[in-house]
């Protein structure tokens, strides 16, 4: 594999782990007033492309899904049919203000992976013109 197929791979990958992580930051903002859901977060991992020679990582990929530890907010609203004795009730985790942030880094990571993508392939389409004259 030659270097503008590594770098159009390594790019694809870019996107792809970018695209699942703000396919999980959209499902925890859908969810921020679900009672008891737990944030989502997604971990990206190294990843060795096809042909790589040497077996250094050169691309990323997501992990498993990692549910966020931290404490569910107690919500008080004793009309509520999950609220205990005590009128409280256990509502998510999700911080929307994150959830916004991470969403913008996600989307600006996936555009500069893109415009990498795009430039690879105009530097290959150039390369066969070159070669071709």
């Amino acid at each position: 594999m030659n270097s503008l197929d590594q770098t159009l791979s390594l790019s694809a990958s870019g996107m792809q782990a970018q695209a699942t992580r703000l396919r999980h930051v959209s499902e925890n903002i859908a969810n921020a007033d679900t009672p008891g859901y737990r944030r989502k977060t997604v971990p990206f991992e190294p990843q060795a492309l096809p042909g790589d020679r040497f077996g250094q990582a050169s691309g990323v990929r997501t992990g498993d899904v990692l549910l966020d530890r931290r404490d569910l907010t107690r919500i008080y609203d004793p009309g509520n049919i999950l609220a205990d004795d005590s009128g409280y009730y256990l509502g998510s985790n999700v911080d929307i203000m994150v959830e916004i942030a991470d969403a913008r880094e996600a989307q600006r990571s996936y555009e500069a992976n893109l415009r990498m993508f795009d430039q690879s392939r105009q530097m290959q389409t150039a390369l066969i013109e070159l070669l071709r004259r």
